[in-house]
């Protein structure tokens, strides 16, 4: 049986002795937010991984890490939006839009 609600062309895998509500609780309260209101299933590993990727090309700024976040999560939409809900969805316009992710970033 398949799950249709978790349609993206991202790989899920399960890791043998893997915590995720552990590594949820390890990531910083900035980031926590950001999975909050993040519009694909990123498991916690994976999202730490991009964010430090991201907070290392912006010499530790946290602020264009999360912006960086919100620019892959844009780009991995467009590309599985057509796909999954068809070419007229929001998330395949240019600009990818990310909702209000500001307003969330600006709050914490």
């Amino acid at each position: 049986m398949t799950r249709r609600n978790a349609a993206s062309a991202l790989p899920r895998r399960r890791r043998a002795g893997a915590n995720p509500m552990r590594d949820y609780d390890r990531l910083p309260p900035s980031l926590r937010l950001w999975l909050a209101g993040a519009a694909l299933p990123w498991s916690a590993r994976a999202v730490h991984r991009a964010f430090r990727a991201a907070l290392a090309r912006s010499g530790g700024c946290p602020v264009a890490a999360l912006a960086t976040l919100d620019q892959i999560e844009a780009r991995l939409l467009a590309r599985d939006a057509p796909r999954i809900w068809g070419t007229g969805h929001p998330s395949t316009a240019p600009s990818g839009g990310t909702g209000g992710r500001e307003a969330l970033r600006s709050a914490g």
